[in-house]
């Protein structure tokens, strides 16, 4: 099963791409950023945001899909154009018919290191653990949208469990 994460921004949006295979041992497959010109106009830079990451669909044929959830800062400007560029993110994977999770900041870090409370670098570090990577993926957002796609399959091996109980 392949899952695409994303780590939504404007300037820059993080994407990471990862197969679970049959024993359940995590590939990246890819990750990076998408990044987008500040001379360009809102509309544009969301127009390229959207057709990158329909290119990204289209190479790689995820099975599902998973975008974190806003968080809110003190600059609401910040928060709205990163909430743009999560509906853009939303819009692609939702026309690709994907399964989409969306997981807040505090849920993906409860997945990957086992406590909400993590910081950055111990995200990083599991991140690379439980890929097998030799080094920390970069840049920052790279890492983040690996993180989300991390805790998508996850949980979805946690719902798969549950429902498993419930037919019992």
């Amino acid at each position: 099963m392949i899952t695409l994460g994303i780590d939504p921004g404007t300037a820059t949006t993080g994407f990471g791409i990862i197969r679970e295979e049959q024993d359940g041992n995590l590939t990246a497959l890819n990750y990076g950023v998408i990044q987008t010109s500040s001379e360009l106009s809102q509309a544009k830079r969301l127009v390229q945001l959207y057709k990158n990451i329909k290119d990204l669909l289209i190479l790689h044929h995820p099975d599902n899909g998973a975008v974190e959830k806003l968080f809110f800062e003190r600059n609401v400007r910040t928060a709205i154009s990163v909430g743009q560029a999560r509906g853009v993110a939303l819009l692609a994977m939702a026309e690709s018919n994907l399964e989409i999770g969306e997981y807040t900041p505090l849920e993906v870090k409860q997945a990957v290191v086992g406590y909400g409370g993590a910081d950055k670098n111990q995200v990083q570090q599991m991140v690379r653990i439980i890929l097998g990577l030799i080094d920390i993926p970069k840049p920052d957002d790279a890492a983040d949208a690996l993180a989300v796609a991390i805790c998508h399959i996850h949980r979805g091996k946690i719902r798969k469990l549950q429902n498993e109980m419930i037919e019992e």
